[in-house]
């Protein structure tokens, strides 16, 4: 992974850590992605869909769970959100998954290879989307996954804090990383937030390329990483 480092020109990285087989980069995607193109085998990104997310939620509808409640969730807005999303940059002939497609989807080419994310269980007055989308350009068909996400009643990773606005479960990630081929062996994540595409590459002995230009999300991606490592999973018989 330092090779990789060498190709950057000086100034354009903040920091970055090599974490096993997985490369953190504290730094600008739309700045430095042309000089790692050549070393990535597919793309996995969850980018700023141009919709203003607001941090802090709090639901007034009649007979949502929420409704009346205080603040369920509060962070610091996330960088690029506040103006629409070109996902231009990231398109090319590599396997790609790009979630939230469907807030840029004009400018993404037909396809029919999507992924769905089922996240509220069936529970009554869910306040927000029930499903999140994902397009591919190359699968041909429609994948769906069901698993809840819903402040504490999770599927997975209860009782462990949110850290990020928009964070996925680990899982929904390495259900993601199960469609991309498997050739494609160094997987990027151009906006890592707090790296839950890297743990995921981790457990799955696929090497992992995360840009995050926050440095409070570049630090906390940096320990999700590290602990992942120490605690791989056994199904994928440890780390290689």
């Amino acid at each position: 992974m330092k090779n990789l480092i060498d190709n950057i020109p000086a100034g354009l990285i903040k920091r970055y850590e090599i974490i096993n087989d997985c490369l953190l980069l504290n730094a600008d995607c739309y700045k430095i992605i042309k000089y790692l193109e050549k070393y990535v085998g597919g793309i996995l990104a969850d980018p700023p869909y141009g919709i203003n997310f607001k941090g802090k939620t709090r639901s007034t509808k009649k007979g949502d769970i929420y409704a009346g409640g205080s603040y369920r969730v509060s962070h610091k807005p996330i960088i690029g959100d506040s103006k629409p999303f070109n996902p231009s940059f990231l398109l090319s002939k590599k396997p790609t998954i790009l979630w939230g497609a469907n807030n840029y989807c004009s400018h993404l080419r037909g396809n029919n290879g999507w992924l769905v994310w089922h996240k509220d269980g069936g529970i009554k007055g869910f306040a927000m989307s029930e499903c999140e989308l994902a397009w591919t350009n190359f699968l041909k068909s429609i994948k769906h996954i069901s698993h809840m996400w819903n402040g504490f009643r999770r599927d997975s990773e209860t009782g462990e804090k949110v850290l990020h606005p928009t964070q996925k479960p680990i899982e929904v990630m390495k259900w993601c990383i199960s469609h991309l081929p498997k050739d494609c062996q160094v997987i990027l994540d151009p906006f890592m937030g707090s790296g839950t595409t890297l743990v995921a590459c981790a457990k799955m002995n696929r090497k992992g390329i995360g840009i995050e230009l926050d440095e409070g999300y570049f630090d906390i991606a940096c320990k999700r990483v590290e602990d992942a490592y120490r605690q791989p999973d056994m199904f994928y018989g440890g780390l290689k």
